[in-house]
C-alpha cells in the first residue's frame, strides 16, 4: 500500500494525498447507508492529475472512487474496496457561457444552481434542477444522470448533455461529443458515460445544452381528499394536450411533518397536494390554467389555490423542498427511495405502499415528482433498532419489486450505487445485465474505477443493518 501511496505523492504533491484517519473518515460515507474507509483521499484540480492517478492505479492496482460533494443517496462514492477516493470537490469552478450557441463549458465541480445563474443573465436557463442543485457538483449530477422537478418537461441531466472531456479509466484522456445540437457520429458514448456512475470514466469538463428562459410561469396547488384521485388527475393533465413543467406530489404525512416543521400553509387536512407550475407565454398560461383547473374539479379536488404573485409562488415551492428535512425530524433515520412508474400505474403503486407499510409496520411517507412517475417513498426508522431494520430491508425490496412488476424501474434520478445492485437482473434481465458487465470489462480491464457498484458482487444483498 505504501509504494501506491508514495506514488501518488509524487505525482501529484504530498498536500493533495490525504492520509490521516480523520481526512478518511470524512470520505467514507455519503447521504446513503454503509461507511467504507479508504486508504487515501486524493484531491484533484485538473485532467492532467486525474490522468496521473488512474495512470497509477493501473500500475499499482489500487481501486479508485470519483467523487463530488458526496450527496449521493445510493452509495455511488463509497469506497466499498478501500483504495483511494478522488474527489473533484476542490476543483476551481468554471462556467463559460457561451448565448450565441446557447451552451455552457463547465469543470465538473459546478454547481448546478451556479450554472443556471449564470445562464440567466443571458436571458437562458439550465433546466436540470436536482434538489441538491445549491450543494452538489455537476459531476456528481452527470454521473448518476440526476433528474429533478422540470425532468417532466424538459427531462434530466443527459439530455442536456452536448458533449464530454473525460479521462479514461486507463488514464488517457480524450472527448466525446462536441458542441452540436446534432451529432450522429459513431457509438453515442457521452450518453453512455453520463449515468454509468463514474465506473467507465471520470468527467472532467461537460458542454451542456442551454434554452431560453421561459416569458413567465405559473404556479398551483391542488389538495385531494383521496391519493388516487391525485394519481388519476396527472395522468388525466398529461392526456389533455398540457404538460407543466413540474408536477410535484406530497401525501398527508409530508403535509403535516413540513407544517410542523416550518409552517407554510400547506392544508393540513389533505389526504394529498398536487403542486403544479405552467410556464411559457402569458396567454397559454391563462388558457392551460383554466382547462387544468377544470380537469381537477372533475376529479374531485376540494381546493385548488393559484398564487397571485412571485413571493406566495415561492412560499409554495419552498414548502416543497422542505419535505426531506422536515421528515427527517420525525424519526433519526431515513432511507429514501425512487422507484418509478409508468404515470398511469401511479394509484396502483401508492396501494401497493400501504400494503407494504401495512404489513412490515413501518412509516412510509411517500412525495416526488408524480408528473414523470417517479415517486419518492420514505422509510423513517431508527438504525439503532436492528429488528425495524430487518423490516425495513423486506419493506424496500418489495418496494423495488412491486416498482418493477408494474413496468416500472429501479431508480429514476437516485442510481444503483450499492443499494440497489441486488436488484438489477430482476429488471434488465441475465443477458442485458451481463452486457452491462461486458462494457465495463473492456473499458476498465484492471477493474480501477468505482468496483462494487452497479453489478452485483458474490453474496452481495440489500443490507441497512450492522451485521
Amino acid at each position: 500500500m505504501k509504494n501506491w501511496i508514495d506514488e501518488l505523492k509524487r505525482v501529484l504533491t504530498p498536500k493533495q494525498v490525504l492520509t490521516e484517519l480523520a481526512d478518511r473518515h470524512s470520505y467514507s460515507f455519503d447521504a446513503s447507508f454503509g461507511e467504507y474507509l479508504p486508504e487515501a483521499v486524493v484531491q484533484v484540480k485538473n485532467k492532467y492529475e486525474v490522468a496521473s492517478v488512474l495512470k497509477a492505479a493501473n500500475e499499482f492496482h489500487f481501486p479508485v472512487y470519483p467523487r463530488g460533494k458526496g450527496t449521493c443517496l445510493s452509495g455511488g462514492p463509497l469506497p466499498v474496496h478501500g483504495g483511494a477516493v478522488l474527489d473533484l470537490s476542490q476543483w476551481p469552478e468554471q462556467i463559460d457561457v457561451r448565448p450565441e450557441d446557447l451552451t455552457v463549458v463547465v469543470s465538473p465541480s459546478a454547481l448546478p444552481a451556479n450554472i443556471n445563474q449564470a445562464a440567466e443573465e443571458y436571458g437562458l436557463m439550465y433546466a436540470p434542477d436536482p434538489s441538491s442543485a445549491h450543494v452538489a457538483t455537476i459531476g456528481g449530477n452527470l454521473a448518476e444522470n440526476s433528474g429533478g422537478p422540470r425532468g417532466l418537461k424538459y427531462g434530466v441531466t443527459k439530455d442536456f448533455v452536448l458533449g464530454l472531456e473525460i479521462v479514461t479509466p486507463e488514464g488517457e484522456i480524450t472527448r466525446t461529443g462536441g458542441q452540436t445540437i446534432k451529432n450522429v457520429t459513431g457509438f453515442d458514448l457521452t450518453k453512455l458515460i453520463v449515468g454509468s456512475e463514474g465506473t467507465l470514466a471520470v468527467i472532467t469538463e461537460a458542454t451542456l445544452k442551454l434554452l431560453p428562459k421561459p416569458p413567465a410561469v405559473q404556479t398551483l396547488m391542488v389538495s385531494f381528499k383521496d391519493i388516487r384521485s391525485a394519481g388519476q388527475a396527472v395522468s388525466k393533465t398529461l392526456t389533455s394536450g398540457i404538460l407543466p413543467s413540474k408536477m410535484e406530489f406530497m401525501d398527508q404525512a409530508c403535509i403535516r411533518a413540513v407544517e410542523n416543521f416550518q409552517p407554510s400553509g400547506l392544508p393540513i387536512d389533505a389526504e394529498a397536494i398536487l403542486i403544479i407550475e405552467l410556464d411559457g407565454h402569458p396567454d397559454a398560461i391563462a388558457a392551460e390554467l383554466e382547462v387544468v383547473e377544470k380537469i381537477m374539479m372533475e376529479l374531485g379536488a376540494s381546493e385548488t389555490i393559484v398564487p397571485g404573485n412571485p413571493e406566495e409562488a415561492a412560499r409554495i415551492w419552498h414548502a416543497r423542498k422542505q419535505v426531506s428535512p422536515a421528515i427527517a425530524q420525525i424519526k433519526p433515520t431515513k432511507v429514501s427511495e425512487d422507484a418509478t412508474v409508468p404515470r398511469s400505474k401511479i394509484p396502483e403503486m401508492m396501494e401497493r405502499l400501504q400494503a407494504i407499510k401495512e404489513k412490515y409496520k413501518v412509516e412510509i411517507v411517500v412525495f416526488g415528482h408524480a408528473g414523470d412517475g417517479n415517486l419518492h417513498p420514505n422509510i423513517l426508522c431508527d438504525k439503532r433498532d436492528q429488528e425495524e431494520m430487518a423490516r425495513v430491508e423486506s419493506a424496500v425490496e418489495e418496494i423495488f419489486l412491486a416498482a418493477i412488476k408494474l413496468g416500472g424501474t429501479l431508480s429514476g434520478e437516485h442510481g444503483i450505487g450499492t443499494m440497489k445492485a441486488p436488484f438489477m437482473e430482476v429488471e434488465l434481465g441475465k443477458v442485458g445485465l451481463d452486457m452491462m458487465k461486458r462494457m465495463k470489462e473492456s473499458w476498465d480491464p484492471n477493474n480501477i474505477l468505482n468496483p462494487g457498484k452497479i453489478f452485483t458482487e458474490q453474496g452481495q444483498r440489500l443490507v441497512l443493518r450492522n451485521e
